[in-house]
């Protein structure tokens, strides 16, 4: 679980070490094709397999990999050209409660008064974070327009969370494959539109380096990781893991690119993992 958090937490440093080198949604298509082409080289076997049931649920597998993957990268990436990585990485702290706030919204799930106070307390977090410390700049819309794009990333991936719940019996390869390729395919024209727009910037040799990183490591091995860490300690102690994803994040900015860690910002990571803890401690029954 914490290989997979540290793979999760330099994407945000690999996304910031890309500009300049490459773009971010030439990153994201070349990320995913490399992933693709890893994936169905050990999935193959269980694709075959499951392939009566994924071709009953192609649109739901296009949804994950649309929302799941290829829009939660390329708003990562894109925020990233106008943001640090250490904001980057910590309002990912914000995804488990946004994930709380849509089940209750969705399902009605049953919500305990220490959740409604991690919920503020993490939201607090994300506002200083994304006002850099001046809270009143938040009256007059005074946001990083990258916080505000990390924002997007956040809620994309709370969708996809979300819409797991749906996932069809198949086995855990299947479900890496087919959502991976789909990523691919929906990354297509995104690609297209920033050539369009003549910001395409196709990777030199740190960028491909970069582009490496992100489809082996946060694309494969920490997804791999992540779920032999579920099938041997269980779901609940494992999904507490998820809270290192910004800590590793922040600490490899600093040290892998030198940001300077602000005290604002040190405030913010406190302030959204005490929410995360403080919901996490009793949680209702799983009905």
């Amino acid at each position: 679980m914490i290989i997979a958090t540290l793979c999760w937490g330099g994407n945000a440093v690999a996304g910031k070490m890309a500009v300049g080198h490459v773009s971010p949604m030439v990153l994201t298509f070349l990320r995913w094709t490399l992933a693709v082409a890893i994936i169905a080289a050990i999935s193959l076997p269980y694709l075959v397999r499951d392939w009566p049931i994924v071709k009953k649920r192609l649109p739901y597998f296009f949804v994950l990999g649309a929302v799941g993957y290829t829009c939660f990268n390329a708003t990562l990436y894109t925020a990233l050209r106008y943001t640090s990585a250490i904001n980057v990485a910590v309002i990912q702290a914000g995804i488990p409660m946004v994930i709380f706030a849509m089940n209750f919204a969705l399902f009605r799930t049953q919500v305990l008064i220490g959740q409604i106070v991690g919920f503020f307390l993490t939201i607090a977090g994300i506002a200083l974070l994304a006002s850099h410390g001046d809270l009143l700049s938040l009256i007059n819309l005074e946001m990083n327009i990258g916080d505000a794009i990390m924002l997007l990333a956040v809620l994309s991936y709370a969708v996809y969370t979300v819409i797991l719940r749906w996932k069809p019996a198949v086995d855990w390869r299947t479900l890496m494959a087919v959502p991976a390729a789909a990523a691919m395919i929906t990354s297509v024209p995104l690609m297209v539109w920033e050539m369009h727009e003549n910001t395409a910037v196709w990777p030199d040799a740190k960028g491909w380096v970069i582009t490496v990183y992100t489809a082996v490591f946060p694309s494969l091995v920490a997804q791999i990781f992540f779920i032999l860490g579920v099938e041997r300690i269980g779901p609940n102690r494992a999904g507490l893991f998820i809270n290192l994803i910004p800590v590793f994040g922040t600490l490899l900015s600093v040290l892998v690119i030198g940001e300077v860690l602000h005290p604002y910002q040190v405030i913010a990571l406190l302030l959204a993992l005490s929410g995360i803890a403080v919901a996490e401690r009793k949680k209702p029954p799983v009905p």
